[in-house]
């Protein structure tokens, strides 16, 4: 009788009722389908993605050519279209924060911490580091569970390499992915960011110097850690293209998985919008995205090392200068 009992309390467990901020991305169908679906059992259960606001960037083609088409497909699943972020917030538990242009996300999310609405941020977190220290700090001062991540942080065989025993102890990698630009974002907030997360997810956060070469067909990042170990992201615009890295380990050299999906990525924001946890900290987060600032300073620079310290002070000055703005 008891089990009886605790099977039928299970199911009157409502799923937390999710938003998405954004439809002008692949991910906004995408991560519905995963959540609303018929698969949406054991670790894909208990969320459900109820009402979405659109959004949308008319300057920007990514955008503006995709919007409506991805609004269709989401009506077409009964999710309800609303016309503003302040109306989506009250018919949600949670968010997901889903516009592929990083420039709104400052302001799509500020109403949402506000509302004390836990939120998933899709890459790019935001469209200048600055902003990005702007809605770490918002989210810590209001005390509201948050984070970011590309989708290769948790794709099997790039997760499982800082604790493979075939490699051992990380002292080097070579990470790779494509690499397309975007005139409105700093040159590897676009595309480069599932490249430098998946470095960083086998390194581990410390770098402290950026120094990029750049061509029409390439990026190459060298970053250089504070252990001494030396960690590169090789953009790829000509040739082929894919994802994976060549680890460097104490006991063996070798290549990571490459990408498994969007799948295991929403698994961890399930997890994340039941316990509250952010699975990446908001530190390592910004000092990814400042290895990306760091690595468009060096080609300013003609390639010259350039310090992330160095970086990260200049755009908590921006911040603070925003934070003044923005009313609290």
């Amino acid at each position: 009788m008891m089990a009886i009992a605790n099977a039928a309390a299970a199911d009157d467990v409502q799923p937390l009722r999710a938003g998405m901020i954004g439809l002008d991305t692949s991910h906004a169908p995408a991560f519905a389908e995963l959540l609303n679906g018929p698969e949406a059992k054991d670790e894909l259960s208990g969320v459900k993605v109820v009402a979405a606001y659109p959004g949308g960037s008319p300057d920007l083609p990514a955008s503006a050519t995709r919007v409506e088409g991805y609004t269709k497909k989401l009506a077409e699943m009964g999710i309800e279209i609303v016309p503003s972020v302040e109306a989506l917030l009250p018919k949600v538990d949670v968010v997901l924060l889903e516009s592929v242009d990083g420039r709104p996300h400052l302001q799509q999310v500020l109403p949402v911490l506000r509302a004390g609405k836990p939120v998933f941020i899709d890459k790019p977190v935001a469209g200048t580091l600055a902003d990005a220290i702007v809605i770490y700090d918002e989210a810590r001062r209001l005390r509201v569970p948050c984070f970011s991540s590309s989708s290769l942080r948790f794709s099997h065989g790039i997760l499982g390499m800082r604790n493979d025993s075939r490699v051992g102890k990380v002292v080097g990698c070579e990470a790779r992915g494509p690499c397309e630009l975007e005139p409105h974002h700093p040159d590897l907030f676009w595309y480069g960011i599932h490249g430098v997360e998946s470095l960083f997810t086998i390194m581990g956060p410390g770098c402290r110097t950026v120094s990029r070469v750049h061509t029409d067909g390439t990026e190459l990042a060298v970053g250089v850690w504070e252990d001494g170990r030396i960690g590169t992201f090789r953009g790829l615009r000509a040739g082929a293209h894919g994802y994976g890295a060549t680890v460097y380990g104490d006991k063996g050299i070798v290549q990571s998985g490459g990408y498994d999906g969007y799948k295991p990525l929403v698994v961890e924001i399930v997890r994340f919008f039941k316990s509250k946890q952010p699975p990446v900290s908001a530190d390592e987060t910004l000092e990814i995205y400042a290895f990306m600032e760091a690595a468009d300073e060096s080609k300013r620079q003609g390639g010259a090392p350039v310090s992330l310290d160095e970086v990260m002070s200049k755009a908590k000055a921006a911040a603070e200068k925003t934070e003044a703005t923005i009313g609290r």
